[in-house]
Order: C-alpha cells, then sequence, then structure tokens
C-alpha cells in the first residue's frame, strides 16, 4: 500500500508539472462523488465511487482549444465494486473488486465536435487498500463485515493500462441542448458506447464537463460562475467486449450490453457556493445478476 501511495503521489506530480509546463495554469477543478446509499440505499454491485479532475491551459476562452495536447486534464477515479451480500454472498454474483486509476487527458473541440482523449492506470486487488477502507467505513456508518473467503476471491492485483476516447456534439433549441456522444474504452474494461444528454437551462453553458464512467453524468471542472439551475437527462447503450472486473476465473459471463439512463439538476446560488445531484439506473453488468440497481451523485462547491 505505501508502494502504492509513492507510485500515485509520483505520477501526480509527474501529470501536474506537465500539465503547468508552456504557460499552462489550472483553469478548472471537480470532484463528484457516487454511492449507492444515496440512490436506492442498498450496498451491493457498483457500490461507490469518486472522480476527481484537475485542468490544466494557457486559458479558457468558453471552449476547449482546437489543438490536442493544449489543454490537459489530471484525472482520478477511485472505486468500490461488491456482491450484493459481503458476508454471505450468493452463488454467481460478482467478486469483490477495489480500482484506482491516475490518467492524463486532453480536450479539443474541431468545428462544433468536442473530443476527450486520454489514457489511465487502472490499478485493481488488494493492493490498493480499498477491501481495508471498506471495512473501516463499515466499522463508522455500519454495515456487515466482508468475510475472508469474499477478500480472498477478490479481483486480483494487477495494473491495466486503460484508453478512453470519447465525441461529442452539442445542438442548442434555446434553453435545451441535446448532445449526443460516442465513447470507446480498451483495457480494464473493453468497450463501445454510444447515447446522448439533455440540458434544460443555461448554468452549464460555456463550461467544461467531464463524463463520470461509472454513471455517466458529466461534471462541471471549469466553471462559468452563473447563477442558476439547469435540469439534465441522459442515456446510452454500451456492447461490451471485455471486464476484467468481471474475471473469467469467476466463472461470470458479461452481458454483452450495458444500459444507463440518468437524471439530475444544477444549482448555483449568487455567492458561488453550487450543489448537483443526480440518479442513475445502472442496468445488469452480468447474466446472473438479478436486477438493476440505482445510484445516486452529489458534487457541491462551498463559498465562505
Amino acid at each position: 500500500m505505501v508502494r502504492l501511495l509513492g507510485l500515485a503521489l509520483g505520477v501526480c506530480l509527474v501529470g501536474t508539472s506537465m500539465a503547468q509546463a508552456e504557460g499552462r495554469s489550472r483553469v478548472g477543478y471537480g470532484v463528484v462523488f457516487t454511492n449507492d446509499i444515496i440512490g436506492d440505499g442498498r450496498d451491493r454491485w457498483r457500490s461507490g465511487s469518486v472522480a476527481s479532475s484537475r485542468v490544466y491551459a494557457p486559458d479558457w476562452t468558453g471552449a476547449a482549444p482546437a489543438t490536442l495536447g493544449e489543454m490537459l486534464e489530471l484525472r482520478f477515479n477511485g472505486e468500490t465494486i461488491a456482491p450484493e451480500d459481503i458476508s454471505k454472498p450468493a452463488p454467481g454474483d460478482r467478486p469483490f473488486a477495489g480500482a484506482l486509476s491516475l490518467g492524463l487527458h486532453s480536450h479539443m473541440t474541431r468545428g462544433r465536435m468536442e473530443y476527450a482523449l486520454g489514457g489511465d492506470l487502472v490499478v485493481t486487488g488488494p493492493q490498493t487498500g480499498i477491501d481495508d477502507f471498506q471495512g473501516f467505513l463499515h466499522d463508522i456508518v455500519g454495515g456487515d463485515d466482508m468475510s475472508g473467503a469474499v477478500r480472498r476471491n477478490q479481483v486480483g492485483n494487477d495494473f491495466h493500462p486503460t484508453g478512453v476516447i470519447e465525441a461529442g456534439r452539442s445542438f442548442e433549441f434555446g434553453a435545451l441542448r441535446l448532445r449526443p456522444f460516442a465513447e470507446a474504452r480498451i483495457g480494464v474494461e473493453t468497450l463501445v458506447r454510444a447515447g446522448a444528454d439533455i440540458t434544460i437551462g443555461r448554468l452549464t453553458q460555456g463550461e467544461l464537463m467531464v463524463r463520470e464512467p461509472v454513471t455517466g453524468h458529466r461534471y462541471r471542472v471549469v466553471r462559468e460562475d452563473v447563477p442558476g439551475h439547469a435540469f439534465v437527462l441522459g442515456a446510452d447503450i454500451a456492447y461490451v467486449e471485455d471486464s476484467e472486473l468481471l474475471p473469467a476465473r469467476s466463472g461470470l459471463r458479461v452481458e454483452e450490453t450495458r444500459t444507463r439512463v440518468r437524471g439530475g439538476m444544477h444549482w448555483e446560488g449568487r455567492g458561488g457556493g453550487s450543489v448537483f445531484y443526480g440518479v442513475t439506473w445502472l442496468g445488469e453488468e452480468f447474466e446472473s445478476q438479478r436486477e438493476g440497481q440505482v445510484v445516486g451523485s452529489l458534487q457541491f462547491r462551498l463559498r465562505f
């Protein structure tokens, strides 16, 4: 665990130094928390995650630059994935998995098309310490203890280089904005995805938003401080080729299609404080998963 933290710190320092080179400065920061406790209230499957982004660029003019590599995003994700019951999992349920990732991505705009392209190093297994952290949280807030069998059978220690590309375009109809998009991932999970997001309200116009990987919600990173609110809706479907989070040794068969449906609201006050809350229905990810689940996502900013 100490080695992993040292590696993470080193990657962060190197990535930040690269991002700040050639006259760049930090133009945005965002973090969003996702958990099923603020969704359907259950502690299972895609149980909890955090996504955080720091964006560096020469300046911000209301849109990403036209040159790839000019605007850089340093991205961190952490996730806990669990069987439905971590003390007595049912036969055929998914194994526990802890995953941490660090990545460097670039955003650009060509014409009306928006692109995000980059790579992450995803670390899995007990080396992340997420199984211990899960137990620590359950000791504090209450919850079942993880059984020894679940610990022993969790997704193992490994490093997964992962590439991600997304392309989207926004169409505006007054206060309504429709943004179809397509995404491809190869690495810890290999899939292609297509969907669309709808925004009603002008709060998020002129801002850079980054897609949270579990739910697909786009969270605010480079902001325009404009009081108001915006409602968001979205849905997508993915064809899944492979998932290291559902390894073959587990005996599970990955669902070839994966569906997400989401909605939420952004709000910002006159003093600069803001909050986003969203809910997402996640469809089944493996054939023996008996139903989908609902998770909640939260982003907030306090100003004093």
